[in-house]
C-alpha cells in the first residue's frame, strides 16, 4: 500500500489531492508542518507527498516554493483541485446557535463574504480538518469550523452550510514529491529554479533560450535569495518533458548562462 504524507490533520484538502491522485487506496501519514513532509519523504518514512503550491484566488505558497529549492526530491506530479468549503458544527446545531467559526486565515479570508454576513467570532486555526477535529473532540456547542466534506464526514460533524467559499472558481494546485521521477506522460510539464548573474540582459537572455525553442513557459515568479540578501532566484514552468531533445538543449545553454540551476522535476500535467 502507497503511504503518503501530507501536512495537517485528516481530512485536509492536502489529503483530498492525494485520494484524487492516487485512489483511495492508500496510507496516510498526517504531519503538522509542511517541512515535516518533504522530512518524512526525505528519510523514506513514506513513498510521496502531497503538498499545496498554489491557489487561484491567493497565489503561491512561498514556504513549499522554498522547501523545494532546499530538499533533493522530485515533483512526480501535479494535481489540481476544486476547493469547497462548508460550515460544520456539532449534530443537532444549527446556524443561529454558532458564536464562534474557526478554520485556517487562507479559508476565511476565501469565505469572507459569506462570514460578514454572520455576528459571529472568527478565529484563526493552524488547520481547516484540525478546526473540525477540535470541535469534535472538545464536544463544543455553539462552535464551528470551516473545512472539506470529508473532514465533516471523518469526524461526524454535520454541513450547516456548504459551498460557503465567496468565488467558485477557487482551485489550489498540489505537488506530488518523491524520490523517484516520473515517466513521460501525453502532456508534462517541467519545474525548476535559476539564479542569474547582477548585469543588465541577465534575466532577458535566460527567458529568451525559451522563446528561441518555442518552448511555453506557464509560470514564472522570483523569490529572494536565501543566501544573498536583495538576490533573487526564479521559479519557472515550462510545458514539456526532459526527456525530449529540445527541453534538455534549453536546460544545458540555461546553465551556460545561469550561475545557478536546480531541475525539480518533470512531471504529468494535471487533468482538472
Amino acid at each position: 500500500m502507497v503511504k503518503v504524507a501530507f501536512q495537517g490533520e485528516r481530512g485536509a484538502f492536502s489529503e483530498d489531492a492525494a485520494i484524487k491522485f492516487f485512489g483511495e487506496g492508500i496510507d496516510f501519514l498526517p504531519c503538522v508542518h509542511l517541512e515535516d513532509v518533504f522530512q518524512a519523504v526525505a528519510e523514506d518514512n513514506v513513498s510521496f507527498g502531497v503538498v499545496p503550491v498554489e491557489n487561484s484566488q491567493a497565489g503561491s505558497i512561498n514556504e513549499t516554493y522554498d522547501l523545494l529549492l532546499t530538499y533533493p526530491l522530485n515533483i512526480f506530479a501535479e494535481v489540481v483541485l476544486r476547493i469547497s468549503h462548508c460550515l460544520m458544527a456539532l449534530p443537532g446545531e444549527k446556524l443561529a446557535d454558532i458564536k464562534t467559526i474557526y478554520s485556517h486565515p487562507q479559508a476565511l479570508a476565501q469565505c469572507e463574504e459569506f462570514l460578514t454576513k454572520l455576528k459571529v467570532e472568527i478565529m484563526p486555526s493552524y488547520d481547516t480538518a484540525g478546526s473540525a477535529k477540535m470541535i469534535k473532540e472538545n464536544q463544543w456547542k455553539g462552535f464551528a469550523a470551516i473545512a472539506s466534506k470529508r473532514a465533516a464526514d471523518i469526524y461526524g460533524l454535520e454541513v450547516l452550510m456548504p459551498q460557503i467559499e465567496t468565488n467558485i472558481n477557487n482551485y489550489t494546485r498540489f505537488f506530488a514529491i518523491s524520490k523517484q521521477k516520473a515517466e513521460p506522460a501525453e502532456k508534462n510539464k517541467t519545474s525548476l529554479v535559476f539564479s542569474v548573474r547582477h548585469i543588465p540582459g541577465a534575466l532577458y537572455k535566460a527567458l529568451g533560450i525559451f522563446a528561441t525553442r518555442n518552448i511555453n513557459l506557464t509560470k514564472l515568479e522570483s523569490r529572494p535569495s536565501r543566501s544573498k540578501p536583495w538576490e533573487y532566484v526564479f521559479y519557472v514552468d515550462f510545458e514539456g518533458h526532459l526527456d525530449g531533445d529540445i527541453y534538455r538543449e534549453a536546460i544545458r545553454e540555461l546553465r551556460r548562462e545561469a550561475t545557478f540551476v536546480k531541475i525539480l522535476g518533470s512531471y504529468p500535467q494535471a487533468k482538472q
